[in-house]
């Protein structure tokens, strides 16, 4: 099949949207479809375009899958110039990178004019990659910008079109106040139903926010589950403690509390240092902090003068194993409101380390159910409440390692990349040749 991927975030991102749209694209690509994302400069989680790439210049990266984890060749030429039309061997992926503006300080604003720019920037690669005759043109939300691109290259090129959601991210703007004008909640909220109600498919990644797709007008029959994954053949419960510890002169006695990946508003951080605070004095407890994104400052500020309180760097891909197995305990941290809106990325790599988890949400959401019977759910903002859960689940190591098993025990069955991504495939493929 030729598969045309529309997304603003893509490998080689460590987290987040493009971690899962890369991931997916070179799977599929070793399954030997030919495919082409059209995408952005890396930029997530530091707000900042990755060395190597820029922000302001078109760019094409071919690349031949010679097996669905290993990547053979890589080259990087100027996009336009080249044959863009011809039909690439089965196997290829074909990155095209188009400008995008990347702001310092992402304000709501900011961030609406960091959308933009890539929807404009990348509005004529799409239409562009009409002769090219895809047969499926999928579109990862966000942004809701790029909908419009996607449709029209889809109608000039005879293609079934594909709306995939990883996060509501108009409605989380509202929930959150980062948009507070009710005129343009309604504007918005009509837009989206009349774009979303325009794909012949529209999927996203939890129960809950399939069900907000008929709220918002989407035909059930259009309406598509396809959750997120995790390799839990690279991901895994090590059988020795983590080589972190002995790096970061943390001993086997002390119990580590660890949150890592982005650090976004949406999540409500400050919850944990809350949390640490009033653990302070507790002998054995020590919280690890990885993460970039635009809540950092804010919560290494309000960590500063915490001694339980460490904080160290990202790892790289090679290294994530060893950072998730740092954990006795993984912390989720989400503000009310925001829990269906969005299901937390790296919760697939916290439970198939077989940690448990403590997450904030409300009971009825889709993050509270998968959480339950795999670690503790508090409410949203209750900070001595989660300190709490804390205390308790690092005083008892017997019921760590039985939270833990029940989490890996549902990775390894309901999210392993092999299962997921083989049910999408043959549902894309269902899909393409439907009348």
């Amino acid at each position: 099949m030729r598969i045309l991927i529309h997304g603003l975030n893509f490998a080689p991102e460590l987290v987040g949207v493009g971690k899962y749209t890369g991931e997916m694209a070179e799977w599929l690509a070793g399954r030997g479809h030919q495919v082409r994302a059209v995408t952005a400069p890396p930029f997530n989680p530091q707000w900042q375009v990755a060395a190597g790439f820029s922000s302001w210049r078109y760019a094409r990266d071919s690349r031949r899958t010679v097996t669905r984890e290993k990547i053979d060749s890589s080259k990087s030429e100027p996009l336009f110039p080249q044959n863009q039309t011809g039909a690439a061997a089965a196997g290829d992926l074909t990155v095209l990178r188009c400008p995008v503006w990347v702001p310092l300080q992402p304000s709501a604003g900011k961030r609406l004019l960091h959308l933009a720019s890539f929807a404009l920037s990348s509005f004529l690669v799409m239409l562009r990659q009409s002769p090219w005759k895809p047969e499926v043109v999928f579109v990862v939300e966000p942004t809701l910008f790029c909908l419009p691109a996607a449709l029209l290259t889809g109608r000039f090129s005879g293609a079934k079109t594909w709306l995939h959601i990883q996060d509501f991210e108009a409605d989380a703007s509202f929930e959150l106040g980062l948009l507070k004008s009710p005129w343009l909640k309604i504007k918005v909220e009509k837009t989206e139903k009349k774009f979303m109600s325009a794909f012949g498919r529209v999927s996203t990644i939890s129960e809950n926010m399939r069900a907000k797709l008929a709220r918002k007008g989407v035909a059930g029959s259009a309406c598509r589950l396809f959750p997120n994954w995790v390799d839990t053949r690279a991901i895994f419960p090590l059988s020795t403690p983590s080589p972190l510890r002995s790096r970061l002169g943390i001993s086997t006695g002390q119990v580590v509390a660890l949150y890592a990946g982005t650090m976004a508003r949406k999540q409500g951080l400050e919850i944990m240092a809350e949390a640490a605070s009033r653990l302070a004095a507790h002998p054995k407890l020590r919280f690890v902090f990885a993460g970039e994104g635009p809540g950092r400052a804010g919560l290494e500020q309000l960590t500063r003068t915490l001694p339980n309180v460490q904080w160290i760097p990202l790892q790289p891909l090679d290294g994530l194993n060893d950072l998730l197995n740092l954990a006795d305990i993984h912390l989720m941290p989400q503000k009310a409101g925001a829990a269906d809106l969005v299901m937390p990325s790296k919760l697939t790599g916290m439970l198939a380390s077989g940690r448990p988890v403590i997450a904030t949400a409300d009971r009825e959401t889709q993050l509270a159910r998968v959480v339950e019977s795999r670690g503790i759910v508090v409410r949203p903002g209750d900070a001595k409440a989660f300190a709490e859960a804390i205390e308790q689940l690092s005083s008892s190591t017997s019921e760590r390692l039985q939270l833990g098993k029940n989490a890996r025990e549902y990775a390894v069955s309901t999210l392993e990349k092999e299962i997921v991504l083989s049910r999408f495939e043959r549902d894309l493929k269902d899909f393409a040749i439907a009348g």
